[in-house]
């Protein structure tokens, strides 16, 4: 578990990351216990992205636009298409590689 405030966590297997995020999530990877996931963090999924540490992107894309907001992709990334599935409700699910 990534996080600036929380000094443990009681919910397994979740850990909290002691040293640095790029040091932290390379170990992560390293051991390979398997995928991790990034849901709800803009700022958490930037840092990945700067840091090379991300091999998948998956975006779920919505019909519908509303005003403006945060950027995912604050820095120039090029991305390769793996798969576009679309939906009946006009939702597509879109997975990259940077």
């Amino acid at each position: 578990m990534a996080s600036n405030t929380l000094r443990g966590v009681d919910w397994a297997p979740a850990e909290l990351l002691t040293a640095s995020l790029p040091e932290a999530v390379q170990k992560l990877k390293e051991v390979g216990r398997g995928a991790i996931y990034v849901h709800g963090s803009l700022n958490l999924a930037q840092q990945l992205l700067r840091h090379g540490l991300v091999d998948r992107v998956r975006l779920l894309s919505y019909p519908v636009a509303l005003g403006d907001g945060k950027r995912l992709f604050a820095d120039k990334l090029s991305l390769e298409l793996i798969s576009a599935r679309p939906f009946s409700n006009g939702v597509v699910a879109l997975e990259y590689a940077p």
